[in-house]
């Protein structure tokens, strides 16, 4: 088993993504975070009722140590009442990759986390 983890995200619109994203990763939060392009069809129970709609996946690739960080991140920036943040460990992985993980989301050299 790693420190490495995959978050899953689900946003209302491709804008709001790459926002979440763009953020994320500025912040060092997340090394990489992609969008499913394609819009997702998510089928959920909400409010008592079972609702619909189209979604965009935001996969973002992190370390355990910072998933407290990223969540408060996303729900400040995210348009829903409660997002879909979901954690999966990284049980293994190319030594490379995610070292570059590592690397990514380390802050600069000469400042503190």
């Amino acid at each position: 088993m790693t420190d490495k983890i995959v978050v899953l995200v689900t946003c209302g619109s491709a804008k709001e993504a790459r926002k979440i994203a763009r953020a994320v990763v500025e912040q060092r939060m997340g090394a990489c975070a992609s969008i499913v392009a394609s819009p997702v069809h998510s089928i959920y129970r909400w409010k008592g009722k079972v609702e619909s709609a189209k979604e965009f996946l935001l996969i973002i690739k992190t370390t355990q140590t910072l998933f407290a960080k990223l969540e408060v991140a996303i729900k400040r920036l995210h348009s829903y009442d409660v997002p879909e943040i979901i954690a999966l460990p990284v049980a293994h992985g190319a030594a490379a990759y995610l070292a570059w993980i590592s690397d990514s989301v380390r802050p600069p050299r000469g400042k503190k986390k």
